[in-house]
């Protein structure tokens, strides 16, 4: 992904704890591992079309960084768990036990990763867009669940409220 490039200088990264990478009001992309730049890449596109997203880079699935998921999941109000991993009992099911757990009132949760069988072997590209984790099919998935905010963005641009 142009314009992303790793830092140059070494850090210790504490355990069990994510990073906010951008940060948006109407949703956040909770993201873990290869699924972190297109996710950011989904981002992008969306903030042209008005859209602000928060992007997590959730680093770990086992612990969970429970403050910023919880902080985030009470800023936005909306989640989509983004994993190169099966669904079923992966990061996202995780996310979903914590919102659950916690008692979070009006908090949607939705999960993008893999379905619970055997998946054929291709290149990643193929594998990534046959199963909504490339940028584009992040980005469309926000579009159908977040109709609303989409429409609401689009009039502001009109207006020149925004870019």
């Amino acid at each position: 992904m142009e314009g992303i490039s790793l830092n140059r200088h070494l850090k210790q990264l504490p355990i069990g704890k994510g990073e906010l990478l951008r940060h948006g009001e109407k949703l956040a992309i909770l993201a873990i591992g290869s699924t972190v730049y297109p996710a950011l890449a989904a981002a992008d596109a969306l903030e042209e079309e008005g859209l602000q997203c928060s992007v997590v880079n959730a680093r770990y699935a086992k612990p969970l960084d429970t403050d910023l998921i919880l902080e985030t999941a009470s800023t936005t109000k909306r989640l989509l768990t983004v994993e190169e991993n099966t669904l079923a009992g992966g990061f996202g099911s995780a996310v979903l036990e914590l919102v659950s757990e916690t008692g979070l009132e009006n908090v949607k949760v939705e999960c993008l990763g893999l379905p619970d069988g055997f998946i054929e072997h291709g290149t990643q590209e193929i594998f990534r867009s046959l199963f909504d984790l490339d940028a584009e099919s992040i980005a469309q998935r926000i579009r159908k669940s977040l109709p609303e905010f989409i429409v609401e963005s689009s009039i502001r641009q009109r207006e020149g409220i925004i870019r």
